[in-house]
């Protein structure tokens, strides 16, 4: 990086300056790789990441995936609510489709780099890239179980989720061949059909009911919410992240969040006829 000096930041923005200086290194350093190697598409990872034993052989299954579907624009190694609690560790072939950006360990093409090269934000790229005008209604693929895991307490975020999610969240242990499956389940059409399908055949519980049922052999449930505080005191009753980014929560497809509580599937789901994220939630 040939740009070592301090970031000219906004005075409000003193204290934020490592977010300055990280979207000016992202700006930099995916340049060189597309317009100075020229390389049709790059996988980033940052500097505080451990990777899986698969974590390369799932990029190179998912790539022509997003070659083909152009209502996905990532595909990322990383699930927000992996905790081990929270994952189905013997199913660590599952793949979702996920309308927010995870980022930690993300695969992105050329033709991607071309849209947003032109209007990189000055800080915050992250969350940047989580606002409907640069989404623009896609998604991303993500894991059932994390390909990535961050050992980094300490950085510009100064720890932010790590003591509460970060440090928890399982790294997939076991080689899933990725490259010899059929992976079309995660095309648009096809995949709605199936997971809302899935989502909304299962059969509505109470928080309360699913805390008080464990057990394996149960089916899989949904829980449902009505509005913002309703989604985010779930969220926060079953351990999961519960931020949202311009109305999206981690992990959410169509507002619904996948993950397991006491060994059985749950859906926190948005009533049927969901119209759309609402940017106002956060």
């Amino acid at each position: 990086q040939p740009d070592l000096s301090e970031a000219q930041v906004p005075p409000e923005h003193r204290k934020f300056q490592g977010y300055y200086k990280i979207s000016r290194h992202y700006r930099w350093a995916l340049g060189q790789v597309f317009r100075t190697f020229r390389y049709r598409a790059a996988i980033v990872v940052e500097d505080d990441l451990e990777v899986a034993p698969d974590f390369f052989e799932y990029f190179q299954a998912v790539l022509p995936l997003l070659r083909a579907d152009p209502t996905l624009w990532c595909a990322s190694a990383w699930n927000d609510n992996g905790k081990e609690a929270l994952v189905d560790a013997g199913r660590a072939e599952l793949l979702y489709r996920t309308d927010f950006f995870p980022g930690l360990g993300w695969l992105l093409l050329a033709e991607l780099w071309d849209e947003l090269e032109p209007k990189w934000p000055p800080a915050f790229w992250d969350d940047w890239m989580r606002q409907p005008e640069q989404r623009r209604g896609r998604s991303c693929v993500r894991p059932e179980v994390s390909r990535t895991v961050t050992f980094g307490r300490k950085g510009v975020s100064h720890g932010q989720f790590f003591d509460q999610y970060l440090k928890f969240i399982k790294l997939n242990d076991r080689f899933v061949p990725f490259t010899q499956m059929d992976l079309s389940y995660l095309k648009k059409d096809e995949y709605e059909r199936f997971f809302l399908q899935q989502v909304y055949s299962a059969p509505e519980v109470k928080l309360d009911e699913l805390q008080k049922e464990a057990g394996r052999d149960l089916g899989p449930v949904r829980l449902q919410y009505r509005g913002r505080d309703s989604f985010k005191a779930l969220a926060k009753a079953l351990g999961l992240m519960d931020d949202l980014k311009s109305g999206v929560p981690r992990a959410g497809y169509r507002g619904v969040v996948s993950f397991v509580c006491r060994g059985r599937r749950v859906f926190l789901a948005p009533p049927s006829d969901w119209a759309g994220y609402d940017p106002s939630w956060s």
